[in-house]
């Protein structure tokens, strides 16, 4: 006859049983009491980690916002050498964004910092800082996007232009800020004389936002173009 394993209720029933259950559990603790002593120190040890990186983190963010906030203000100022470099015992844009890569105002340090950059021309710099921008935010994302892909054409690299007004105009969508990013994607397929595909972002700006006010110039671009392609 097959032996049944009993329940739970019955072994709490059967004193005889739950004796043997008990030396069971006992029995078990004893040969694996050290390893079950090390998986608990492991768990502590990694909620321990956890609540002393939030900790950390807290007084980073802290301190990367007061930081930031001179930078900022030299920047707002037009003094961009000042905002990137600090002055004064000031830390600058530059160092915000390395010395607080983890927090979010050593983040948006990278955006102030690329944009700075491009301002003293030095577009390769400024491609570098924008690009470790990150955020999921309707404006402040395909921004960073557009920022890039400006600096690429002004170095002659409309192909990688491209990459990244795509990246602007393909973000979260609107009505408000995507007609102008599509624009932009226009105009640097015919810089790279990608003519029909221009004609296409075109004809899409025109279709999806006709209340924009961009759409009146795309009219006339994809006008001038279509007669273009047509006379070849």
């Amino acid at each position: 006859m097959a032996k049944t394993e009993k329940s739970g209720i019955e072994i709490i029933e059967d004193a005889e049983t739950l004796k043997k259950e008990v030396y069971k559990v006992e029995n078990f603790f004893e040969k694996n009491q050290k390893g079950m002593i090390a998986a608990g120190v492991a768990i502590l040890a990694v909620v321990g980690g956890f609540l002393g990186y939030n900790y950390w983190n807290k007084n980073q963010e802290k301190e990367a916002q007061a930081a930031l906030y001179d930078a900022v203000y030299s920047f707002e100022a037009d003094s961009t050498s000042q905002a990137l470099k600090g002055q004064g015992g000031n830390e600058g844009l530059l160092s915000v964004a390395d010395n607080y890569s983890t927090t979010k105002a050593g983040n948006l340090a990278n955006l102030y910092a690329g944009i700075a950059l491009m301002k003293e021309g030095k577009y390769t710099e400024a491609i570098e800082r924008l690009d470790k921008f990150s955020a999921n935010d309707d404006v402040l994302q395909p921004r960073a996007y557009t920022l890039i892909g400006d600096s690429y054409l002004e170095l002659g690299k409309a192909e990688d232009a491209i990459k990244y007004y795509k990246k602007a105009a393909d973000y979260k969508p609107n009505k408000y800020a995507t007609p102008g990013y599509m624009m932009k994607l226009a105009l640097a397929y015919q810089e790279a004389k990608k003519t029909s595909e221009a004609v296409q972002v075109y004809s899409s700006l025109i279709e999806k936002y006709p209340a924009a006010i961009e759409t009146v110039q795309a009219k006339k671009y994809k006008s001038k173009l279509e007669t273009e392609l047509g006379g070849n």
